[in-house]
Formats: C-alpha cells, structure tokens, sequence
C-alpha cells in the first residue's frame, strides 16, 4: 500500500470507530476531506484487507468490516483496528516478493542468486519481475526486523529463517508465552508489535494442532479505540529521534474541519489543503494514558512545538541534524517539562488540594495519591484527611486528574483553579436536576 493510501485508510478508520457509524456517506466524506467516491473506494478497499487477512478462517467466521467495527468490537479477541499493519502495509509486488522469499527459506538455506531464481520462477505474471539489488535490498530488510539471518563466514552468504523462539519451546512453554504478551499487549503501550507478535505465536501453536480454545484464553480491551492507530508513526519518530534527523509532515489540528487531504499528484486537479506542512526535529513522545493520545514534542522555526500524533499524515525523514545541537535542545526541553504533568511548558504554578479518607476499610484514596501523583508530596495529614501539593506547568493538564477523585478532593489554592472547579461541578449539578 501507497505511504498516502495508508495515511487515508488511518483516519478513516480512526473516524468510523470514534463515531460508531453516526454519520453519512456524504458527511464522512466531507469530514475526511474526501470525495463520496473515494470514500466508497477506500470501504471497498478495507473490505479486501479484511477478507485477506481472514481468509484461512472458516467461511461462517468470516468478519464483515463494517458491521465488526460498528457493533461486534468486544466480541473478538482481536483488535480490528490492527488489520492495516497485519495485511496490507506493503505493496502487492512487495508482498508477493517477501512471501515468497520467505517461503523458500522456510525448508533450507539459501544465496541471494539462487532466492532470486525462485522469486523469478514463482512470481505472478502481471508482477514485475526482481532483479538482484532488489532481492539483496529485501533481504537486508527482514535481516534488520530479524526474520532471517547469514550464515557461513564467506560469500556467498546463505540465508535462513531465524525460528529459534518456536522451533526450540515445548507446546506448553508456547502457550505461557502467548497467555504472556497476550495479556501485555492488550494492557500495556505501545501495542502493535504485541500484537503481531501474538498473531505469530497464535499460527504456530495452530500448527501443531492445539486446541482453538487454549490460545484465546483472555478478551483484553482497551478503552480508546483509535490509540493503536496513532502508533503508525511511533517507531518512525522513534527512529528519527535515535538518528537525530528532521522530519517533514502535513499536519491536521484536532480543531481542524478536515482530518486528511489527498496528495496533489495531478496539477489539474490541484486544490489548497487544509493542512498544514511541517518541518521540525523530533525530541521527545509522550502518551497521555488518560486520555488515550500520543504527543510529539519538537523544535522548529517557532521553539518547542507540540503535534498530537493522531494529526500527522505523509511522514518522511528529512535532513540530519548536528549531533550537539540536537543534544542542546532536548536538554532545552527536558527543562521546560520538568514541572509538566504531562506536556504544559507554561509558568509553574503550586497546586494545594485537600484529600478525604473513606470510611472504613483500606485508604483507597490516598494509594492513588501516593500512586498517580508523581513529584508531588502529602504535606499535612490527620485521621480525616491530607493535603497534596505539587508544583506544575499550569493547571489544565492536572485539572482532570483532581477532578477524577470526585467529592473526596477539595482544591485550595490556587484560587482561581479553585474557582474553575466550583464553576464546573455547578454544571455537572445542573445536568442532574429536576426537569
């Protein structure tokens, strides 16, 4: 698939899921910033991703896209949101070649010539045939995801499967392993390669015959759909950051109208986007658990910059920065944030709150505190209650935290968070009155 296809199929996904069908075909379309064709082609599309990644299930099983994700999302063990990177994040020519690469490898080792004849020989007639750079440059690829290995000291190398994990294990070692990142990757961040590794586990153990039962022995589900999708451009920011390279984006505020825009490949067709382009060096990625979203933080034109990862589309690595500069800078936004409670780099502010122990029974409350409050410290307690205090850059990220606590937390200062509180439950009171 297309880097600008799977970018489209993302956000698709992303707003189908958050609003559970609510829409129309001409409102999705208009809110994506697509046409209602391309939106009709794009469900036609994930309709053949889906039917390719379960086509070895039994045809009474065989999950319908849509009517999956809109109404039958906790009935599976697997994330429908994940199929993107199961099936069809590669091109077909590309998905053909690494198939069939691997499957020559799967019985015997072999040279880089000789997996080039079997990709000649076994490729489909309409593919374009490979020459060698291209089979070396596949090789050196599931080299470094560490699919396969070299073996032999001289050249020619010969290639082969690295199956160690699920050759040299018992059945029963195989199925404590998967219960294993079953459970850490249905609780744990970031997601996807839990997944996927899962998925591996899952065909083996199928292989040698266990029971279906034994392998899906668990249904974790995390509370934001879309967050796995968000992952998409993780480990390349990730990459960006080890190399201390620039990146170049376009870029969709959540306050945005549209969430995606086609590339403008064809000038007559060329119209403004609503996005943004980017250029800035990636420092740091933050996860926000409580809201379920990922953050870049970078340095641009303007400073430090903040990107909800939902919003970036088109991702490509650009220009190499200076090993010291780089250094200078995240150091410059290590500072900034050392006051953050999640991503804020405004003035610090102390935060004074007041915290009521329940009745009888364990101090719930207080566990939590002690918990979730990072740097913050319990300054004054008696049997009734205790104060909390921290200093933070503003208030806003640490609001929905205190709120969370309900009438066992009273904020004391500063005033005016004081206020915005005592505003706020006033509404939520209003809600509930009497009609």
């Amino acid at each position: 698939m297309a880097k600008e296809s799977f970018d489209k199929e993302i956000q698709f996904l992303r707003l189908l899921v958050l609003t559970s069908g609510a829409y129309n075909r001409q409102q999705f379309a208009k809110r994506l910033g697509i046409s209602v064709n391309t939106f009709d082609k794009t469900i036609r599309r994930l309709k053949e991703i889906v039917q390719t990644t379960y086509q070895q299930l039994p045809e009474e099983q065989g999950k319908e896209f849509s009517e999956g994700l809109r109404y039958n999302y906790y009935d599976s063990a697997d994330p429908m949101l994940l199929f993107l990177f199961r099936a069809k994040s590669l091109k077909e020519s590309e998905s053909e070649r690494l198939s069939l690469l691997l499957g020559a490898l799967g019985t015997q080792s072999l040279t880089a010539l000789e997996l080039l004849d079997c990709c000649t020989n076994a490729l489909a007639a309409h593919l374009p045939l490979p020459d060698e750079k291209t089979i070396r440059k596949d090789l050196k690829y599931l080299e470094e995801v560490g699919v396969i290995r070299k073996i032999g000291g001289a050249r020619p190398y010969k290639y082969a499967i690295r199956g160690e994990l699920v050759q040299e294990l018992t059945e029963d070692e195989l199925l404590d392993l998967y219960d294993f990142v079953d459970v850490m990757a249905g609780t744990q961040i970031p997601s996807v390669q839990g997944y996927l590794l899962r998925d591996g586990l899952k065909k083996q153990l199928l292989r040698s015959h266990s029971e279906k039962h034994a392998v899906e022995p668990f249904l974790y589900k995390y509370h934001y759909h879309s967050r796995i999708l968000d992952e998409a451009h993780l480990f390349s920011i990730l990459d960006a950051i080890r190399k201390h390279r620039k990146v170049r984006f376009l870029y969709f505020s959540p306050k945005a109208e549209k969430s995606y825009a086609s590339q403008n490949t064809n000038p007559l067709f060329e119209r403004k986007t609503q996005g943004k382009l980017e250029q800035t060096l990636p420092l740091k990625v933050v996860y926000d658990h409580q809201y379920g979203r990922w953050y870049l933080l970078s340095y641009g034109r303007e400073g430090i910059r903040k990107y909800r990862m939902e919003g970036i589309t088109q991702f490509e690595e650009a220009d190499e920065a200076d090993p010291v500069w780089f250094a200078e800078k995240q150091q410059e936004l290590l500072e900034k944030l050392r006051y953050s409670w999640l991503i804020d780099t405004g003035a610090p502010v102390t935060v004074r709150a007041k915290f009521y122990n329940p009745g009888d029974g364990p101090n719930f409350i207080k566990e939590r505190v002690l918990l979730q409050g990072q740097w913050g410290q319990i300054v004054e307690e008696d049997g009734e209650a205790f104060i909390y205090e921290i200093t933070v850059n503003g208030t806003t990220e640490i609001k929905p935290w205190l709120r969370s606590f309900g009438s066992s937390c009273e904020v004391l200062e500063p005033i005016r968070l004081r206020r915005e509180m005592i505003a706020e439950w006033k509404e939520i009171r209003a809600y509930y009155e009497s009609v």
